[in-house]
């Protein structure tokens, strides 16, 4: 029975799997989103939003212990300047998996990791703005402009009238 056990081991020794899960924090923080199966996904969620959550208070001793799990300078001077005055607002749920099929060569479930301020396509910006006009009716003015608009010219007539002539000529013909 597995009572009481909620880590997922990820099939390494304790010291490989805090590296890798500090390396790959690092890299999220870093590149703003990274490619990985869905269970290291799920595992790195639990160790970067505590990190995140802590960088929202910008002290000395929040630095400290960011950098204690993730053991890269850049990495923490990235989410102290850039990533916690985004999610500042934001009461937790910094992260989102994207789920993207079967990896080719071990059918290991393939996803996106990536945090959610930083997505300028869900994040819904000036797009978004354009999709939530509403249809209407158009009146009658309108349709009368449009339609004198698309009046055609005589010379499109004209050049019209030799292919309609040619279609009736070829179904005639059969």
């Amino acid at each position: 029975m597995r009572h009481s056990k909620v880590i997922n081991h990820l099939g390494r020794t304790s010291s490989h799997r805090k590296s890798m899960l500090s390396n790959m924090a690092a890299s999220l923080i870093l590149h703003k989103k990274i490619r990985t199966t869905v269970a290291k996904a799920k595992a790195l969620k639990t160790f970067v939003e505590p990190l995140i959550t802590k960088s929202k208070k910008d002290s000395t001793h929040s630095r400290r212990v960011a950098f204690t799990s993730l053991k890269d300078k850049t990495a923490v001077a990235e989410l102290f300047r850039e990533v916690s005055p985004k999610i500042a607002e934001r009461p937790g749920g910094y992260t989102r998996i994207l789920k993207t099929g079967n990896r080719i060569g071990d059918n290991a479930e393939m996803c996106i990791l990536e945090l959610v301020d930083f997505n300028e396509l869900m994040k819904g910006g000036a797009e978004a703005a354009k999709a939530k006009t509403t249809r209407r009716r158009r009146s009658p003015k309108k349709k009368a402009e449009t339609a004198a608009g698309e009046k055609k010219t005589p010379e499109a007539k004209a050049d019209e009238v030799p292919s309609e002539k040619a279609e009736k000529a070829e179904t005639e013909e059969k």
